[in-house]
C-alpha cells in the first residue's frame, strides 16, 4: 500500500512541476528587448567621458542612463552628470560626434 501512495505522490508532483515549464522559449516579439539595441558599454564609457568634459566634472560622477542604435553606425547615450542631463552620439568606432545638454 505504501508504495501504491509514494508513487500516485510522485506522479502529483512530476505533473505539477511540468505544468510550471515552459516548452519552449519565447518567441523574438514576446522578448522585452527586441526593438531596441543598447549601446556597448565601451561606447558608453567614451560617452560619459566626453560628457564630463563638457559638464566640467569628475568623470566618476557621469553615469550612462540609457542608450539605443540609432542606424547601423550609431548610438545615442544619455547620461547623468552630478544632476544635469546630456545626451552623447557616439558613432561604433568610438568617434564621439556630439554632447548636448538634454532638454
Amino acid at each position: 500500500m505504501r508504495s501504491k501512495s509514494w508513487i500516485l505522490a510522485a506522479g502529483i508532483g512530476l505533473a505539477f512541476l511540468g505544468g510550471c515549464q515552459s516548452s519552449s522559449p519565447p518567441k523574438p516579439e514576446e522578448m522585452a528587448r527586441t526593438s531596441l539595441q543598447t549601446a556597448p558599454a565601451d561606447l558608453q564609457l567614451i560617452c560619459a567621458n566626453a560628457a564630463a568634459g563638457t559638464a566640467q566634472v569628475d568623470s566618476s560622477k557621469v553615469l550612462p542612463t540609457s542608450s539605443r542604435q540609432l542606424d547601423a553606425a550609431s548610438y545615442s547615450v544619455d547620461l547623468d552628470a552630478g544632476g544635469r542631463k546630456f545626451n552623447c552620439i557616439v558613432d561604433s568606432n568610438g568617434s564621439v560626434k556630439s554632447v548636448q545638454p538634454a532638454a
